[in-house]
């Protein structure tokens, strides 16, 4: 190698290491409507990627150290998560419309209307949250038995149930907060939050669950106690940032005053976005009812591998999220081309990835499952269900990218639509067809969210090109 050679691969190394500093720290604002549309994406994705990756680890570490407790208390969190993803569908739904709005509010330089949008984010939260309390409270029982609970595992897992319910806003305010964050182009101060609160809920995970030291042993419920905790405190960092001068958006006690048509609005454009994770959700749980007719290890299975299967979907969806904020903006800023080529940029980058943790999950799913259980019928329903979804990664990453564009230029029905047409016309029926019809089992469930995942992918491929995403109004 000559002397210039390693003089520039120097420079290109000092360039990557000084922009991933950058991109963690957040110090510097940088204007995502102009210059390298590749460093705009990397500033954006490498704090939302690790903000993703935070909020698979809550997954996996709840079912690591629960899956001590034998299949019965995996299958209280995999129930429990199952209803769960509907809340998470109403979460990520209001999140989209809040990117989009934020996005959109500071691309145009309007950051009065970018912060009061951001207050009332914060009232549409609160009453959702609410709402879904006062459901735990109340039909936690009555929630497991219709998800198919065998009496042993509502007797172990109603307690689990009911905090997981009421304690709701730490969910809600921890997506809605980031997306704020998010659609102004903080993402660091997002990923920041969730660092926080899966700390302390990986050191509270087994003091909790076990009765470690002064703790008392509260087996599952000391999962949930834990989740929330570290969700709570994650939360008060989050408005902590909120209020202070720290990024784009400022908080003041004026933003917080009820603005019923700027809530209206910021429904409105979310509603397109609940639709469609409820329709996708829905899917899942229905999924996960056709799984339990098979027993307590095929959905401690099937439970296991999703949650692996979401540490590496979430990190995708940074960089998806990191798609609609760059969308958002530069719609704003009127440059609907440069909006598009943030998209197949982005786009080219997670294929590769999700295509290489496809080849790991082929080659290892056997020993990755081991990490989380010794039961022999529950790791073989787990390790066919990561191979098979696996088969499909490549499809995923495309998929995830131009549903997320859409969802940045708040055009959020077209991706209702097509979760229309992929999970309810075709997952749903095929998955039943091949399980029960065809004799397949659960394995014909995991064969289902395969096909239905990647055929979605070039929906909405062909749905992306036709562009008129690039003239919504928001």
């Amino acid at each position: 190698m000559t002397h210039k050679n390693i003089i520039k691969n120097t420079e290109h190394s000092h360039s990557f290491w000084a922009l991933f500093k950058q991109a963690l720290s957040g110090k510097v604002k940088v204007d995502l409507t102009k210059g390298s549309i590749g460093v705009a994406a990397f500033l954006l994705a490498v704090p939302m990627v690790l903000e993703m990756a935070m909020e698979s680890i809550f997954a996996i570490v709840d079912i690591f150290f629960v899956s001590f407790l034998g299949s019965q208390a995996v299958a209280v969190v995999g129930l429990t998560e199952a209803v769960l993803t509907i809340l998470y569908a109403v979460s990520i739904g209001l999140s989209m419309g809040i990117t989009a709005m934020i996005a959109r509010r500071i691309g145009e330089g309007n950051n009065v209307k970018a912060n009061q949008a951001a207050g009332q984010a914060l009232w549409i939260g609160l009453v959702v949250a609410l709402l879904v309390a006062f459901i735990g409270l109340t039909m936690a029982d009555d929630i497991l038995r219709f998800m198919g609970a065998e009496e042993e595992v509502l007797a172990l897992g109603s307690q689990y149930t009911t905090i997981m319910l009421s304690g709701s806003i730490t969910i809600l305010y921890l997506f809605l907060i980031n997306a704020i964050f998010r659609g102004a182009g903080d993402a660091s101060i997002a990923m920041r939050s969730l660092w926080l609160a899966n700390g302390i809920n990986i050191v509270l995970d087994p003091m909790l669950i076990f009765g470690l030291g002064p703790f008392p042993e509260m087996g599952v419920t000391g999962a949930a106690v834990a989740t929330n905790i570290g969700r709570g405190i994650g939360v008060i960092y989050q408005l902590y940032h909120l209020r202070h001068h720290f990024g784009r958006i400022t908080l003041g006690l004026n933003d917080l005053k009820p603005r019923f048509r700027v809530m209206l609005n910021l429904v409105k454009v979310s509603l397109g976005g609940i639709m469609q994770f409820l329709v996708a959700t829905a899917s899942w749980v229905i999924l996960v009812r056709i799984v339990a007719t098979y027993g307590s290890s095929a959905v401690a299975g099937y439970t296991i591998a999703i949650r692996i299967v979401l540490f590496t979907i979430l990190p995708a969806w940074g960089l998806s999220n990191a798609v609609a904020t760059l969308v958002g903006q530069n719609l704003g800023a009127g440059l609907p081309e440069r909006a598009e080529k943030s998209v197949w940029k982005v786009a080219k980058y997670n294929v590769i990835f999700m295509l290489a943790v496809a080849v790991i999950f082929i080659v290892f799913a056997t020993p990755i499952v081991h990490l989380f259980t010794s039961d022999p019928e529950v790791i073989s329903n787990a390790v066919n269900c990561l191979r098979y979804i696996a088969y499909g990664y490549g499809f995923y990453g495309l998929g995830m990218i131009v549903v997320q564009a859409f969802n940045g230029a708040g055009d959020t029905m077209t991706p209702t639509k097509i979760n229309m047409i992929c999970f309810w016309l075709l997952q749903i029926p095929l998955a039943y067809g091949l399980a029960a019809i065809f004799g397949f089992g659960p394995n014909g469930v995991y064969w289902a969210i395969m096909f239905s995942q990647s055929f979605m992918a070039l929906v909405g491929v062909i749905w992306f090109r036709r562009g008129s995403w690039k003239v919504k109004q928001i």
